[in-house]
């Protein structure tokens, strides 16, 4: 607790500055009579002075006293400091860092038309029905309406808007939607396609305020073993995010129709689903490496049995007009 502050006497009057020539008896002449204090009375202010220094040596005396148990931190306390935090408080893991760095920058993708006939599209369908609770066969068809014939991902490369997808989301549609990580809907154009690697880039009408467009990575460095992320809406659901590993390298695959062979794919076992298309595969730093294109199963059920493809996004730049790492 603070002091209060201790003032000095006033300065003497007058009287108090008599010549020192002045005799003797004038000054006894001029004085009060005192009356003489016992020797173990001391006055009031005598009294109050030594309270006070009473009171400033007793708390100088508790700041000097010696603090028992005080101990300096050595290393090994610092160490148990740190174990014992890790052990009590739950950190993200690696892949839930990598999916919150790229989640501003995913999108969903929906191509508008008239309803597909095709097993594939009948498939999805099912599957979009199922995961908003409809009966598998419902349809929201409506004369003159048009209805979602293909839901997918992309994610932005450049923060105006340009956004990489696979074709196959939006071919055939007659408007795209797009709909950005704060909610935001806009309508999107196609500006590029790169079939041979089943890509399109998209560019949109609307943007947020703060865009944040994705890191692409090279995969010169990329090996068997690496972990990955895909991020996406399958069947609609999203953004969703499952995690694994990179399975192979410089894999092809071709489509179940038989129609086109894609080549230099990367092979993941990260879970992918139909509207995982055109999502990013990324690192656990964020960075995007290839663009989700393909799953591969022996039967026409489209769904994920534990083997995935990505285009690398050396590829998938190239279809933007970026150049190669």
């Amino acid at each position: 607790m603070r002091r209060p502050a201790f003032y000095s006497r006033s300065p003497r009057g007058p009287q108090d500055a008599a010549a020192p020539g002045a005799s003797a008896e004038v000054e006894s002449a001029q004085a009060p009579t005192k009356t003489p204090r016992p020797p173990w009375q001391p006055g009031r202010r005598s009294f109050g002075m030594l309270l006070a220094m009473i009171v400033a040596m007793g708390g100088t005396g508790a700041y000097l006293w010696p603090r028992h148990g005080a101990q300096a931190l050595t290393q090994k306390d610092i160490d148990a400091a740190v174990l014992r935090t890790l052990q009590t408080q739950s950190l993200p893991s690696p892949a839930a860092r990598a999916a919150e760095i790229i989640r501003p920058s995913v999108v969903r993708v929906v191509g508008y038309g008239t309803e597909k006939t095709t097993p594939e599209a009948k498939t999805e369908k099912r599957g979009r029905n199922m995961a908003k609770g409809k009966p598998p066969e419902a349809t929201d068809e409506v004369p003159g309406k048009q209805i979602e014939r293909g839901v997918g991902t992309g994610v932005v490369i450049v923060d105006k808007g340009v956004i990489l997808t696979n074709l196959h989301v939006v071919a055939g549609a007659e408007s795209i939607r797009v709909t950005f990580a704060d909610g935001l809907e806009s309508p999107a154009t196609i500006t590029a396609l790169q079939p041979e690697n089943d890509l399109a880039v998209l560019q949109a009408q609307k943007l947020p305020d703060d865009l944040i467009p994705a890191t692409m990575r090279s995969t010169a460095d990329l090996m068997p073993g690496d972990q990955v992320v895909a991020v996406g809406f399958p069947f609609g659901i999203g953004p969703s995010v499952s995690a694994g590993v990179v399975s192979g390298l410089n894999r092809s695959f071709r489509s179940p129709e038989g129609k086109q062979e894609l080549g230099n794919l990367i092979q993941f076992d990260a879970a992918a689903n139909p509207g995982n298309s055109g999502g990013p595969l990324i690192n656990m730093d964020g960075e995007v490496l290839g663009i989700v294109t393909a799953i591969l199963n022996p039967t026409q059920q489209r769904t994920f049995i534990g083997i995935g493809f990505a285009v690398p996004i050396e590829n998938a730049a190239t279809a933007a007009g970026s150049p190669p790492f």
